[in-house]
């Protein structure tokens, strides 16, 4: 979205979009959206859509891998200080999938130091904008730059490794979360801290409870040997231990994990925060194992191909308060939608309106039950480079 590589020292995703055939009709983040140069634009528009608080990432190449670079801490200094002017929170996320590509080269998440040099970011980050960012972020679904990076090979840096190596890399990153809480809770006055895994929730076919119990089962389980699952990193991060299927399923294939890396990997959080899109419907098959009900013909579906269920907002959230008892924000909610300017100039975007509205109706029926809903991050605020 920032566009102006120019500024910015180079990423792990510049390099895997060179690729042929990696992106889109080889797109890059060159230009992207132009926020960089557009800044105070895309402000103005922010604040006439009246929002109270702006989620964003800091781009870890656009910092420095190791050392400031004055030319990201400027711009950074103008946006912090461009919404707190316009009466607009920041909500600061510190990584967002584009890693330094003179770390990448050292392995990355793979590297054992991985986490020492995510804390080292963190602290810099957090020394430079703790006087005016409160609320923090650390990691970005981390399934996605692993599993998708590491072992698919279709995001960046585009790997094919076994999956042994996979989750030492999944280790290491929820060890860098865990010292970026800490030293968050160090360096910000009143800071408040949580992350923004996906959440992979299942609805109930029907209002049985033993529908209800099978998709609360199905949401904190992982049916296959895939890491875009929900448990594998919600339960580290909020105290829980890694869930027993993780053990059965991968025995050997995990790497060592002492008892200081679970007191580490589970620093305490002020919310649940998750990414949520869409869900899968389940019901109770043969001793409540939970089954996959297929979408009737002609279920709506985002431009992704992804199906559009508002109700996840509603057991979504039902479910992570009873499982961790804290407050939840939708930290990411939103669909791709093959919208274009219609001939009066505008775009009407009446796919993303409905969507909208329907998601928020159910968010709203959860939190009139009693779940503390604390918000909802509306994805995305201007187009972007999609590298999903």
């Amino acid at each position: 979205m920032e566009g102006d590589r120019a500024s910015r020292a180079e990423a792990n995703w510049d390099k895997f979009a060179e690729r042929k055939g990696a992106i889109f009709a080889a797109h890059d983040a060159s230009t992207a959206s132009h926020h960089v140069a557009r800044l105070e634009e895309d402000l103005d528009l922010l604040a006439a859509l009246g929002v109270n608080a702006y989620r964003f990432s800091f781009s870890w190449p656009r910092w420095g891998a190791t050392v400031e670079d004055p030319r990201g801490v400027a711009f950074y200094e103008r946006l912090v200080d461009g919404l707190l002017a316009r009466g607009i929170e920041p909500v600061a996320t510190l990584f967002h999938w584009d890693a330094p590509l003179e770390l990448e080269r050292q392995g990355g998440f793979l590297n054992p130091d991985s986490p020492a040099w995510f804390a080292s970011y963190a602290e810099r980050v957090s020394r430079r904008f703790g006087d005016r960012v409160r609320r923090w972020l650390t990691i970005n679904e981390p399934h996605a730059y692993i599993e998708g990076g590491l072992r698919d090979g279709r995001h960046a840096p585009g790997h094919k490794l076994p999956l042994s190596q996979v989750l030492v890399a999944a280790h290491n990153t929820l060890k860098a979360h865990g010292l970026a809480v800490q030293i968050l809770r160090a360096k910000v006055p009143r800071s408040w801290v949580s992350a923004a895994p996906v959440l992979l929730t299942a609805t109930p076919a029907s209002n049985a409870p033993e529908d209800l119990e099978a998709a609360y089962r199905f949401t904190f389980s992982l049916p296959t040997d895939r890491l875009r699952v929900s448990a594998f990193w919600l339960d580290p991060i909020y105290g829980r231990g890694y869930p027993d299927e993780v053990w059965s399923r991968f025995g050997p294939l995990m790497p060592r994990v002492s008892a200081s890396d679970v007191d580490l990997i589970s620093q305490p959080l002020d919310a649940v925060g998750v990414n949520l899109h869409d869900a899968v419907r389940v019901r109770a098959g043969s001793g409540g194992v939970p089954e996959i009900v297929p979408f009737p013909a002609g279920s709506p579906r985002t431009s992704f191909d992804w199906p559009v269920t508002p109700e996840a907002h509603y057991f979504g959230p039902k479910f992570l308060h009873g499982r961790y008892g804290l407050p939840v924000v939708i930290t990411e909610n939103g669909l791709s939608a093959s919208d274009w300017v219609a001939i009066d100039g505008r775009v009407h975007d009446a796919d993303r309106i409905d969507f909208l509205e329907r998601h928020l109706r159910e968010l709203g029926r959860a939190r009139a039950e009693g779940v503390p809903i604390l918000g909802y991050f509306h994805w995305t605020f201007l187009d972007n480079f999609e590298w999903a």
